[in-house]
C-alpha cells in the first residue's frame, strides 16, 4: 500500500514505515503531522487517483527530528581580477516516519 502526497510544492511517494525528509517545519520530535493533500492511493481495492486529491484520504506521520542536507559549495571567480569568493550552504529538513495511510 502506498500513497502519493503533495507538500510544499513537491510530491512524495510514501509507504507505511518509510522515513522521508520534507522541507523544514518548526515541529519537535514526537509531534504528529497529517497530510490531507493525497493525490493517489494504492490499496487492496486497487489504485484510486484523485481529481486533484482523493476525498477523505489522509496520511499520518510522526516527526523524528531535524536533519541537514548535503553541503553545497558556491564559488564565484572573476578571471584575471584576483577576485574569488567561496561560500557554502546546508539546507534544513524535517525527518518524518509514515505511520498510517487511511482512505
Amino acid at each position: 500500500m502506498y500513497a502519493i502526497i503533495a507538500d510544499s510544492g513537491k510530491q512524495f511517494k510514501v509507504q507505511e514505515g518509510q522515513q522521508v525528509a520534507i522541507d523544514y517545519r518548526d515541529n519537535h520530535a514526537g509531534d504528529r503531522v497529517t497530510f490531507d493533500r493525497v493525490l493517489c492511493v494504492s490499496s487492496e481495492k486497487g489504485v484510486e487517483v484523485g481529481t486533484p486529491t482523493v476525498a477523505g484520504a489522509t496520511v499520518e506521520a510522526e516527526v523524528l527530528g531535524v536533519v541537514q542536507g548535503p553541503k553545497l559549495v558556491v564559488q564565484k571567480l572573476r578571471r584575471r581580477k584576483n577576485s574569488r569568493r567561496k561560500t557554502g550552504h546546508r539546507q534544513l529538513y524535517t525527518e518524518i516516519r509514515i505511520d498510517k495511510i487511511s482512505v
